[in-house]
């Protein structure tokens, strides 16, 4: 059974104490976590994951690399999260069947692409308006509420996402909840 509260890392929104940011937030209870740095070099990126799936370990946590599976692999990673238009998931599934695949999508046709591609869990984005993203209208939560009910696969809700409003997206659907910022507050 994968964690409910759900945490993306990553050096430009956890800044230069990336890794004390972390712990913090794994001491607040979230158990899955996923590394996404996409303005690192390869290199720069397999060595954050290294010391990031040491951390994790520390605390029984799941680990998930964004769009990297190479890199994913390399440290023994629990699994990847897939971009809407990165690699579908069956061909990540016959390079390794038992990682876990999160896949991000942003409506429903994405949501069922996601489910029939053997995905294992999508996050859905942005439910709400968001500061990374303020160029992007938020989907809301009657598109969660309906991806939620058309597909079997958990689904996380992403974007703009505070405390008080974690109860509505659970009321709409939601499995869990995933968040950038949410988790250092």
């Amino acid at each position: 059974m994968l964690p409910r509260m759900y945490a993306i890392v990553d050096t430009h929104k956890y800044g230069e104490d990336l890794f004390g940011s972390l712990r913090k937030v794994l001491e607040r209870g979230v158990r899955m976590i996923q590394l996404r740095e996409k303005s690192a070099s390869g290199r720069e990126y397999y060595q954050k994951a290294i010391m990031v799936r040491e951390i994790t370990r520390e605390y029984s946590a799941l680990l998930l690399i964004n769009d990297r599976v190479d890199i994913a692999l390399a440290v023994s990673a629990d699994g990847v999260h897939l971009p809407q238009k990165g690699m579908p998931p069956s061909a990540v599934r016959k390079l390794k069947k038992d990682l876990i695949i999160g896949f991000s999508a942003h409506d429903l046709e994405s949501a069922i692409f996601a489910e029939k591609e053997g995905a294992d869990f999508i996050t859905l984005s942005p439910i709400f308006k968001t500061s990374s993203h303020p160029q992007e209208e938020p989907i809301g939560l009657g598109t969660l509420k309906e991806v939620s009910q058309k597909v079997s696969i958990p689904v996380y809700a992403l974007g703009g996402i505070t405390w008080e409003k974690i109860k509505l997206c659970y009321k709409n659907g939601a499995y869990g909840i995933a968040g950038i910022s949410l988790f250092l507050e």
